[in-house]
């Protein structure tokens, strides 16, 4: 054995230090990532962040998993590398033609060459006395499922930073959406929407935005008019103020006109990203199909790399053609003329199967597939180098590569903010994050409640000290007798009364909060 062979190398040979140094890293990178995550979720826990803990316990729960797999494929990794199957079986279905006639002239090419016959040696060595004896090669090699276990850590890596940045950037397009709903409770959004008012439907800015004479006639023009919208101002101010006058009637009342809905639609996003950064049963089976599927000549995932941005592109369209057909219907249900603000019904009957969470499905396996595309070149790329057989045609991974920064622009900036807005407009109404700004409200009123008691106690005291200071010089130097105060007249009597009112307050308060 070569003294420079140090894959040959058994641990009772390896100096000791060499063996500290790796343990040491190991151990600090997990203790460090553990740490960080422990250290962010009690951060969301304080700060009342429920949907975001809850998305950081589905990312623990997915590095767990891929901590089992990790620990499945070590351990199994030799008894499966010595599972044996005919020679002619094993050259079917393969990703790469079994003789490349494409003569290796580059260096990368043929360091590439050259690696895989050391390693069909080395691989033929191992099963030699078991596969080889029989005429039969390995299911798969050593080598082969070292790479695929980099392969599934990329894959689980780039879903879920992909997943964060994509809703990181709808957020951030989202901010201006604070100022709208600021304006709500301005004098002048007030006067322009006096419930009072007259007006014709197509008079409203809702109306001049959604409605004219093509798209209310031919459901083609409508859905070509909404694709190119989507693009421009999908979200306008108008189509926000709107949507939030119909959450507001349909799910609560008038008088919560108040009611933070820019806020309502943050933590129902966070509530939806805690799905999104995870990576279901179904998706981890479609991992293993489209891996079957990688067949050389096949062109799969040459077709795959459009799949998502049509996907988005559709679900885009199909939000705007909602909004527009709300406005439609508000003019059949008010015969050409409304009462106040233009007000929309919510409705599940407008979304794909009557299910709103169906957008919310499909933008979950429209982001995996693209997770995928840009783990799978990663992966190849690091591996096998960009001149593989893998990447042989050079238009069409440049092709590939773009497809995937134009879904996460697209999706990013113009489809999230659309689904957050207009998936408020079905029947399901999202009472834990309704409780959750119900619960702060009545906790600040309770604390002014408490302040206001403490203040009325504080002047009781302060009264009655001063009352004591006034009389007492008066008794002492006095015979006759003090007559009392009435005690209808008695200030005391009010502040005994008002604190007592006070506590009831507080009391119901309580019971509120418990209910």
């Amino acid at each position: 054995m070569a003294a420079g062979d140090g894959s040959a190398i058994s641990l009772e040979h390896t100096p000791t230090w060499a063996l500290a140094v790796v343990i040491f890293g190991f151990i600090s990178t997990s203790l460090l990532i553990e740490h960080s995550i422990h250290t962010l979720s009690q951060w969301l826990k304080r700060h009342k962040k429920t949907a975001l803990q809850g998305a950081v316990e589905k990312l623990q729960s997915e590095l767990m998993l891929l901590g089992f797999i990790s620990l499945l494929l070590a351990i199994t990794q030799d008894y499966i590398s010595k599972i044996c199957i005919p020679a002619s079986v094993a050259d079917t279905m393969l990703p790469c033609p079994k003789h490349d006639p494409l003569t290796p002239t580059t260096s990368s090419q043929k360091y590439q060459l050259i690696t895989r016959q050391l390693l069909a040696q080395k691989s033929d060595e191992v099963s030699a006395d078991s596969c080889t004896a029989q005429g039969k090669v390995a299911l798969v090699s050593n080598e082969a499922i070292h790479q695929l276990h980099i392969f599934i850590f990329v894959l689980a890596a780039m879903q879920i930073v992909y997943s964060t940045l994509t809703m990181a950037l709808g957020r951030v397009k989202m901010k201006r959406w604070k100022a709208w709903e600021k304006e709500t409770q301005t004098t002048e959004y007030l006067v322009a929407n006096d419930p009072y008012r007259f007006r014709f439907t197509r008079q409203t800015t809702f109306g001049r935005r959604h409605m004219n004479n093509c798209t209310e006639t031919s459901s083609i023009l409508l859905w070509i008019k909404c694709f190119f919208r989507q693009f421009s101002n999908s979200v306008a101010k108008v189509d926000y103020l709107t949507l939030r006058h119909g959450f507001i009637e349909a799910h609560l009342s008038a008088r919560h006109d108040s009611f933070n809905f820019q806020q309502y639609i943050e933590r129902s996003l966070e509530e939806d990203f805690r799905i999104v950064v995870g990576i279901s049963p179904p998706m981890w089976f479609l991992v293993v199909i489209l891996l079957l599927v990688d067949v050389h000549g096949w062109h799969v995932y040459s077709w795959l790399s459009y799949v998502p941005i049509l996907i988005v592109l559709v679900l885009g369209t199909k939000l705007e053609v909602i909004v527009a057909r709300m406005a439609l219907q508000m003019k059949e249900q008010n015969n050409n003329v409304i009462i106040g603000a233009p007000l929309v019904k919510p409705n599940d009957n407008l979304f794909w199967f009557g299910k709103p969470k169906f957008v919310l499905t499909l933008l979950h396996y429209t982001l995996f597939v693209n997770a995928f595309e840009l783990a799978f070149f990663i992966w190849v790329s690091i591996q096998f180098g960009v001149d593989s057989c893998y990447h042989v045609h050079n238009a069409i991974l440049v092709t590939r590569v773009v497809l995937a920064v134009t879904v996460q622009i697209v999706c990013s900036y113009f489809t999230l903010p659309l689904y957050a807005l207009v998936t408020q407009m079905g029947s399901e109404f999202k009472n834990k994050v309704v409780e959750e700004q119900l619960g702060v409200i009545i906790k600040q009123w309770l604390t002014e409640v408490r302040n206001r008691r403490r203040k009325q106690q504080e002047q009781s005291i302060q009264f009655f000290s001063t009352l004591s200071s006034e009389w007492s010089p008066r008794l002492s130097g006095a015979t006759t007798e003090v007559l009392p105060i009435p005690l209808n007249k008695c200030p005391r009597r009010e502040i005994i009364e008002e604190d007592h009112h006070l506590h009831c307050q507080q009391a119901a308060a309580q019971q509120q909060l418990e209910r």
